[in-house]
């Protein structure tokens, strides 16, 4: 066969491929199932995160705006992987304080987490409400705002002006026998009313170490090169 022949098929057969080549480009490879995994971890609602105080928190004189800290006391685990680990610091803000009436009105603090903060510095924006205070006595929940009420003191108010009462009566009979207890039980009673009056109604305290349940209001999204194993 001439040469040139054979150069001419060999070009041909060079174009061919090439354009082979140009009309099934190679597959791109497909990104591993476990990196797509990780990188849509979140933190779904609802979840619950167990925590403690750092500082005290009281409405005698905590004012709406205050810091609150606090910080994780047991790991949150989602799908065999911790997304929270314990000791991990949770920042938030008072929204509303109320302290108790001298008649009515039971002392309320309203708080909000906004911020965790992880040990390797790696700072996460989250909505956090108070879901549950198993660590404070003589308070309770008001709502599902999370607002933290102080338990009635009906109870100890009565008890109050029956001891005032009571002892009003002993004097008033040791001095005027039963008229005079009588009027004894009276005026005790006016007295123990008057500190009812008076006094306020018990603030809230919520001591250093105090134990929380934050609910995580939304679902948050997590960097997961940046979650400690």
């Amino acid at each position: 066969m001439p040469t040139n022949m054979m150069r001419v098929i060999i070009g041909m057969f060079l174009v061919s491929s090439l354009a082979a080549a140009q009309a099934n480009p190679a597959t791109p490879s497909v990104m591993p199932a476990a990196t797509t995994d990780a990188a849509q971890l979140t933190i779904p609602s609802g979840t619950r995160v167990p925590l403690a105080l750092k500082q005290s928190v009281s409405t005698k004189n905590a004012r709406e705006g205050d810091a609150v800290y606090a910080v994780t006391t047991f790991p949150v685990v989602i799908n065999e992987r911790i997304v929270i680990p314990a000791g991990t610091y949770v920042q938030g803000r008072i929204s509303s304080v109320k302290r108790g009436g001298h008649v009515k009105g039971r002392a309320e603090v309203l708080m909000h987490f906004s911020t965790l903060i992880y040990p390797t510095g790696y700072t996460v924006v989250l909505p956090g409400a108070i879901e549950n205070v198993p660590g404070a006595e003589k308070t309770s929940m008001k709502d599902e705002e999370g607002t933290i009420r102080q338990d009635s003191q009906t109870g100890e108010k009565a008890k109050t002006v029956a001891t005032a009462a009571g002892t009003g009566a002993v004097i008033g009979g040791l001095s005027n026998g039963v008229k005079g207890g009588m009027i004894g039980a009276g005026i005790g009673g006016g007295i123990g009313t008057a500190i009812g009056l008076f006094s306020r109604g018990n603030d809230v305290r919520l001591e250093a170490g105090t134990t929380l349940e934050m609910v995580i209001q939304r679902e948050v999204p997590l960097d997961p090169t940046r979650i400690p194993r």
